[in-house]
């Protein structure tokens, strides 16, 4: 994705990390959310037949809606769109305060599919890209598994000994250089994403930031391997403790300090645009026409495209 919108509260420019403990700095849960997040109603930078509604018009519509442990956005699911106006009714969220090294932990039970779906969980720096972005969970078209990217300038790779259970997908971050592919590491397993993902009840997404560069983990809901501070949200956690990751990206040939500043954490779902609308992508993945034909014209093909969260803790 890329980043736009104003600098919020900085949060905390230092870590408190020892070795590869973490302590908890802030958790949301349910109506938390709306006191700790913000919706961003701005034009796409990402070019999705989307409109993004301000969390008063989220509220009224039912696109956002907060009770005990459930947080759910979606997207309207009941409209057919005209086509010289306004793109589907949905929903970005964009946190309060800003992150250096942290750790984030995700409990999501079920995120956006269908056709035409881009869905995002991602941080990202204000000063695009010279701040840095981090892809955390991200994909289209119910395609595939799921992906975790890195979006920088020059003198940014991550080739080599990569510990990490994934399959690499290009090692230069410089989206200048990639086309804005950036670094990424596809997760081997299907239940990571999309249709998968939420017919298994959904899973845990972990996402550790430190001077060693960035890890990803994905447990499925059902896995025996859930580490016990990741599944109890615990004060404390151990990032060693977690196993190999899915997505490693190391610092060795990627200075943090240089490449990566202040950032907001985001959720968001947008449609078709640069990545899930072009042609030999969305047709690929079986989508049928034309992407903004179809998101305008099938408002009941959305009725799934909604991110339901439990919590989101977050470490520093």
């Amino acid at each position: 994705m890329f980043a736009t919108a104003a600098l919020f509260v900085l949060a905390s420019l230092t870590t408190s990390v020892l070795g590869d403990q973490w302590c908890e700095a802030e958790s949301y849960k349910g109506n938390q959310f709306l006191q700790g997040f913000h919706h961003m109603s701005f034009s796409d930078p990402t070019h999705g037949r989307v409109n993004y509604v301000d969390q008063n018009t989220a509220l009224q519509k039912n696109l956002t809606f907060a009770s005990g442990d459930h947080f759910v956005i979606r997207a309207d699911h009941t409209t057919v769109l005209d086509p010289n106006g306004p793109g589907r009714d949905s929903v970005r969220l964009e946190s309060n305060n800003v992150y250096m090294n942290h750790v984030t932990i995700w409990n999501i039970r079920h995120m956006p599919q269908g056709c035409g779906t881009w869905p995002a969980v991602w941080e990202f720096g204000q000063n695009w890209p010279y701040q840095g972005e981090i892809d955390i969970l991200e994909g289209v078209n119910d395609h595939s598994s799921n992906q975790a990217t890195l979006h920088t300038t020059a003198d940014c790779t991550v080739g080599g000994a990569r510990n990490e259970t994934g399959i690499s997908l290009g090692t230069d971050c410089d989206v200048y250089t990639t086309g804005n592919a950036g670094c990424t590491a596809q997760n081997p397993t299907a239940d990571s994403y999309g249709p998968a993902f939420n017919a298994n009840g959904g899973g845990f997404y972990a996402m550790e930031r430190s001077e060693r560069g960035v890890r990803v983990w994905f447990w499925p809901r059902n896995s025996k391997h859930i580490p016990h501070d990741v599944y109890h949200g615990l004060n404390e956690v151990d990032t060693d403790n977690w196993g190999t990751p899915f997505a490693h990206f190391p610092s060795t040939n990627c200075d943090m300090d240089s490449h990566f500043g202040p950032h907001n954490i985001a959720i968001n779902l947008t449609f078709c645009g640069d990545w899930a609308g072009i042609p030999s992508i969305y047709n690929a993945d079986g989508c049928p026409g034309d992407c903004v034909a179809y998101v305008n014209q099938n408002p009941a093909a959305f009725v799934n495209a909604y991110f339901d969260v439990a919590w989101l803790k977050i470490y520093e």
